[in-house]
This record gives structure tokens, sequence and C-alpha cells, in this order.
């Protein structure tokens, strides 16, 4: 499913002036609320631009994965090309006003906001044959799910949160802060809960690619309930997505997962559209055009290499371990390969006879006790193009979600059950796929490795690392450290400048209350 947008949302905006015909004139050029959301089709269209919104320049265009990834110890700066927001993000330092933060706290209010519009306004469609019906729960569950994952993140991220149950059409109906953390939480959870009553566990025609399933909400479910610390629902959630006939599985080769050849493909479990045709730079997802996204340009080898792997990051994978080839690029590498696996070097000779990458970003990480120019692979578009510098047109498609991650959920699910033996099952399970093949847990050269899994506590640091190295880059490891660290499951603190009292949470931003009467200073985020 790629993008259809049309302007149809209505916004709440405060004017100040003392004209009352200037406050009660009406755009002629813009669909009005009561002349549109009449019709199943037009239902259908609004929920599209819900999706849209994830396009934007405020969440997985750009901003959402920079706040993911700043706030997780598998990233350092590439360079003086970081932007001041970001490098606040990655060394702990943001405040408030903070743009990254700001950016993305406004992308997930306007998912929220367009998908409460869509189930308001649904209600008000009656007289439906049962098809028509049937195709307008699915558009409302499809609402659901994505108003819940917003909701995830916003609990995860900010805590206690504006909890907007219905459509905002009004000012007088603006929320505070929520009570609990908690409370936003449960909310997700009854969204997700919902959706998944309705939504298919898969789609028949392509023109549906991209719309979520029965399987993402299901794993939506368990998330939430593990952050909330029920592994019991959790585990009941995700085997729904393992028993599920769509079908999951493995893709037997790794890097399928970052290809734009093998988008929607067995493994994929929620995935956001794009097309190669440029970025649009727009926060909201309603342009037409553009529909490209940053990643590859930001983060890989010939681009801005803005976020480079960590020291840490590299020190995690185990000997041998052929997933670090599919994740980064490394000096002498070959990149933009023809089907004979020919292709430009990666490098330049170096005076010493070494080679160096040739690019602007001259940071380094270490790696085996040697600082290497190490970039990230995964979302580039260098495996099969040379993008001679900037290169804003990246079609491949964001895997938010592997079956992977519910292969290792469910490991850490049983454990934390007091399940070991079927824990190890699904972590080996994971090391298993064809292109990775790595040696089981509970053998001998993992546990020479430093994994063994005896007891609870060292299965739980083995399901660590091994989404750790798993996930590397994804955008899963912040979320992972949020959750553990609320859980009191880290055997020691991965983030270096995380204080107690402060970190836990993002500051609310001060946006939010420049615009918003029912907060007030005493609302802020510990810390800030």
């Amino acid at each position: 499913m790629r993008k259809i947008i049309l302007s149809i949302f209505a916004t709440v905006t405060v004017v100040t002036a003392c004209n009352d015909d200037l406050l009660n004139t009406v755009n002629p050029n813009q669909i009005s609320n009561t002349e549109y959301f009449k019709t199943v089709d037009q239902i259908g269209t609004a929920t599209t631009g819900i999706y849209a919104a994830f396009q934007g320049n405020q969440m997985m265009g750009r901003e959402y994965f920079f706040i993911h990834d700043t706030r997780s110890d598998d990233m350092k700066s590439g360079g003086g090309g970081l932007e001041v927001p970001r490098a606040q993000a990655l060394a702990g330092t943001l405040s408030y006003t903070n743009f990254v933060v700001t950016e993305v706290w406004k992308g997930m209010y306007v998912v929220i906001h367009r998908a409460n519009a869509v189930i308001a306004h649904a209600a008000e469609i009656t007289g439906l044959s049962t098809d028509d019906q049937k195709k307008l729960d699915r558009y409302v569950a499809e609402a659901k799910f994505l108003r819940g994952f917003a909701y995830y993140n916003l609990a995860a991220m900010w805590g206690a949160v504006p909890l907007y149950e219905t459509y905002l059409d009004n000012l007088a109906n603006v929320q505070g802060k929520a009570e609990s953390q908690d409370k936003v939480f449960d909310f997700a959870l009854t969204s997700a809960t919902e959706a998944a009553a309705v939504l298919p566990d898969a789609y028949d025609g392509a023109a549906d690619k991209g719309r979520v399933t029965k399987g993402a909400a299901n794993t939506l479910i368990g998330k939430i309930n593990m952050f909330k610390g029920d592994f019991a629902a959790a585990k009941t959630a995700l085997l729904k997505v393992t028993g599920s006939t769509a079908g999951y599985q493995l893709m037997p080769n790794y890097f399928d997962n970052f290809t734009e050849e093998a988008e929607y493909n067995k493994e994929s479990i929620f995935e956001v559209g794009f097309l190669d045709t440029g970025y649009a730079w727009d926060p909201s997802g309603n342009t037409t055009g553009g529909e490209s996204w940053m990643r590859s340009q930001e983060y890989s080898a010939i681009g801005w290499s803005n976020l480079i792997p960590s020291d840490n990051l590299m020190a995690a994978y185990e000997d041998s371990d052929p997933r670090i080839t599919d994740t980064f690029w490394f000096p002498g590498d070959i990149f933009a390969k023809d089907k004979n696996g020919d292709g430009p070097k990666l490098v330049v000779s170096g005076g010493d006879g070494k080679t160096t990458f040739n690019i602007a970003a001259d940071n380094s990480t270490t790696f085996e006790g040697t600082p290497q120019k190490i970039r990230w692979k995964k979302y580039s578009i260098m495996y099969k193009t040379n993008p001679g510098g900037f290169n804003a047109n990246i079609g491949i498609n964001y895997r938010v979600w592997r079956y992977a991650d519910v292969l290792l959920l469910l490991a850490e699910c049983e454990n934390e059950l007091g399940n070991i033996a079927p824990a190890i099952d699904y972590l080996n399970e994971v090391r298993d796929r064809t292109s990775v093949s790595m040696p089981h847990y509970g053998t001998a050269p993992v546990d020479a490795a430093g994994y063994p899994v005896t007891t609870k506590a060292e299965v739980r640091l083995a399901v660590q690392h091994e989404r750790q190295v798993e996930f590397a880059g994804e955008e899963i490891r912040n979320l992972d450290i949020l959750r553990w660290r609320k859980n009191l499951q880290l055997a020691s603190e991965p983030i270096s400048y995380f204080q107690a009292g402060k970190y836990e949470l993002l500051p609310i931003p001060q946006d939010e209350f420049n615009t918003n009467p029912k907060l007030s200073a005493t609302d802020q985020n510990p810390g800030y």
C-alpha cells in the first residue's frame, strides 16, 4: 500500500483576533468534516492518511529512527555533521526544547488525531451492506492499531502523556497528563486488542500490502504487556503470531530484511512503505510525492554518516557471526555489486599502505582493538547503487517489526516465567537461520563466548545479547533498554550518562506547554 493523501483532517488552532466574522470564516478550498467521512471509501482514504503520517519527517521518514537510535547504546557520532539536537540526544544533554523530541511527539499525536477521526466518523455511517460493514470495521481496526502503536511509543518514552480517547474537535476538550504511564499503556493495549479481534491474518490483493494485520496487533499486545511485566499475557498474544495462518517465518537470507527487492516478505510483521521518488521534508506525510526516507543518506558510508556503530555494539558480536557483515560496511568491502559480485571498492588508498573510507565524516569505531571506519549497511542503498554523495531517493521499505522479534520476545517470556528450555529453543531458532547458522546456546562454543544458559539470570543475559546483535540499528534497542530498566532486568546499566530520576523518560516538549492550557510546569517529567 502506497501513500494517497487528501488534506481532510481538521486541526484545532488558536487564533487571536477581534473580528468574529474572521473567526467564523470557512476555507472554500478545503473539504470540511461535515462534507467528508460520508462513505466507506472516504473512511478508507482517511485511514490511508494515517499510514501517510508514518512516512513523514516527524516519524519514520527521519526523526523516529533518530530518537530511538540516539537514545540507545548502539550508536556514536560519525563526526561534526551530526546536528546539535541529535548530538544532545546522543550525549544525554537534551532539554524540553530539543527539536527531535518535539517533532516525534508531534508526529505521534498526528497519528492519534487522524486515527481518532476515522474511528469517530466511521461510527456515524449506518445502513451498510454486510460486505461494506466488514470493510468499515476493518478500517476502524487499522486505525485502532495505529493509535495503539503511537501511544505505546509515547508511554514508553514519555510516560504519562495527554490521552485522547476520542476525536479532538474543540480546544475545550484538550487533555492534561494521564494519571500514570500504566494508564497510557492500558489504553494502547485496549486499542491493540480491539484491533486484533477484527484485523485479518493477511490480505489478498497487492493493493493492500503494508496494511496492518492481526499478527501486528498481537505483536503490539505482546510488547505492551512485556513493558507492564505481564509475561504470561505477552506469551499468549505472541503465540497467536507464531500460530497465525499468515505463515510468518524467518527469511533464509538475513539481509533480505533490508533490501527493496524482498519487501513484504514472510518475516515482516509491520512494515512502512517507501518509494525512490525523493524526500519531501514534509513533517506529517501530506505531500503526494517524495515518498522516500532519509535513513540511507543519514547513516550510510557514502552519505552523511551522522551515526556510526558504537564500540560497545561491535564488541557484542561473537566471532564469525555472519550478521556482522550484513549489518555494517567495513574498509575494503565492495558495494553496488552487479550480478557477478563486482562493484566499486568502498576505499581509497592511504599513505600508510592501508585503506580508509573516502567520506567526510572521520570518526572511527574500535573493533578487535583497532579503530576502523565502519558504517551502517542496513537500509543503505549502497548494496545496489553508488549514491555519489547526496541521494534522497531511497525506496527500501522500513521493517518496523520482524518475526525474529516475536521469537526472541517469546524466549524472554518463557525465561521470565521459569521455562528455561523453551526459551533456549527460541534463541536457537533465530540462530538457525540459513544465512546465520551460529552455534547453539547451551554448547561449548557459546559458553566460551560468555553466554552460558544454565540459570534464569544467564538466559536473560543471552536474550539481551541476541536481541542486540539481531536488531542492531533497527530502533529496537532503546525500547528494550527502557523496558528492562523499568522491570529491573538489567545486570548493568548500558547508557553511560544515565541518572536515576532523570533519564527514565524524555522531557515533554515546551511546544506542548505553550499550546495546552491543561499543563503546568509541575507536569514536566523529572529532571528537566
